[in-house]
């Protein structure tokens, strides 16, 4: 990637995180940090190793065809692009509308832009579908563990037909390819068709050697699929962690299936409202709702919400940060 690029990525992601800050109580923050002490550390340093699986779920993706040119990226550069990747998307209304292509542009110069565009569009669509598999199980979860009311069951109902949906639209994907079918709604949005026909008839070709590509990974390496969406779905699980450090100050009792429900139903939550950036105010509501519904007082999920978006705000610096530090991650 360009400098040029490098510096307009850098200084868009540093621009929308200083308005983030600025919506912070540093008072109240600060007070937080020090009443969970040595918990709020583990906490950040969590996300160092959870980091480790969203980007070994990729470095497989990346790899899966064995060419040469994809064995020249290093690991560690793998895992730099997936932190600071994650960072733009965190910062950026819409959300992949700013890690996916940098990440594409960080690597088309040794891999090419087609491998390089399909390796990042088939790892985004298998983060996701991980989380459609996620629900899905912390549905069965809630049935098994939890008093379920009329209202409750309503709720669940839906939730698993939008599941149930979600799956069903990325296995389409994996054995279709999903560049055209997502360009394809795209251009009926009155917003964006003006921009996705033009572009589709553009890059017709493009798009359809991208989908084969896709496609090719699910049907003849379903062992990579596999290994892929398992490490992103037991890095969803293992990050409940993070409720659960921060709910041991305010109350030991509390067991990790509960942090689990309470991610499940915050992340869904929180993702319904993707086009906000950073999910500012779609995560808190989210906290608040499912972990006040496990009878923890709101301050307390006002509490959990707070260090939450911190430890977002921290990794996002640090993302940043990352965008000018490293070499080419060229073997």
């Amino acid at each position: 990637m360009s400098k040029k690029a490098q510096n307009i990525f850098l200084l868009f992601g540093l621009a929308v995180l200083a308005i983030m800050l600025s919506q912070l109580d540093f008072e109240e923050s600060w007070h937080g940090i020090c009443h969970a002490g040595y918990w709020f550390v583990a906490v950040v340093v969590l996300w160092a190793f959870l980091y480790i699986f969203n980007a070994s779920a990729w470095y497989i993706i990346i790899r899966s065809d064995g060419s040469p040119e994809t064995r020249r990226l290093s690991f560690s550069h793998i895992y730099r692009l997936t932190v600071s990747g994650f960072a733009l998307n965190y910062a950026t209304p819409g959300g992949l509308m700013g890690g996916e292509p940098y990440r594409i542009m960080s690597i088309s110069p040794v891999i090419g832009t087609e491998k390089a565009s399909s390796s990042v569009i088939l790892y985004a669509m298998t983060h996701m579908f991980s989380h459609f598999w996620f629900w899905t199980i912390s549905i069965i979860l809630f049935l098994v563990t939890q008093t379920i009311t009329t209202e409750l069951s309503i709720l669940l109902a839906l939730c698993t037909g939008f599941c149930i949906l979600g799956l069903w639209f990325f296995m389409a994907g994996y054995r279709k390819g999903l560049a055209n079918r997502v360009l394809g709604i795209a251009r009926h949005i009155p917003v964006l068709k003006k921009w996705a026909r033009p572009f589709v008839e553009s890059h017709k070709e493009q798009l359809d050697t991208i989908d084969s590509q896709i496609s090719a990974l699910h049907a003849q390496n379903p062992k990579t699929f596999v290994t892929a969406v398992m490490l992103e779905l037991i890095c969803r699980i293992v990050s409940s962690l993070e409720i659960y450090f921060i709910l041991l100050v305010l109350m030991p009792e509390v067991s990790f299936i509960q942090c689990i429900l309470v991610l499940a139903f915050t992340s869904l939550f929180a993702n319904l409202l993707f086009f906000i950036p950073l999910q500012l105010g779609g995560r808190e509501g989210g906290f608040m709702m499912s972990i006040t519904a496990f009878g923890i007082s709101s301050s307390n999920a006002i509490f959990v919400a707070l260090l939450v978006r911190i430890r977002e705000l921290i990794w996002t610096a640090i993302g940043l940060l990352l965008i000018k530090v490293g070499g080419s991650g060229v073997r």
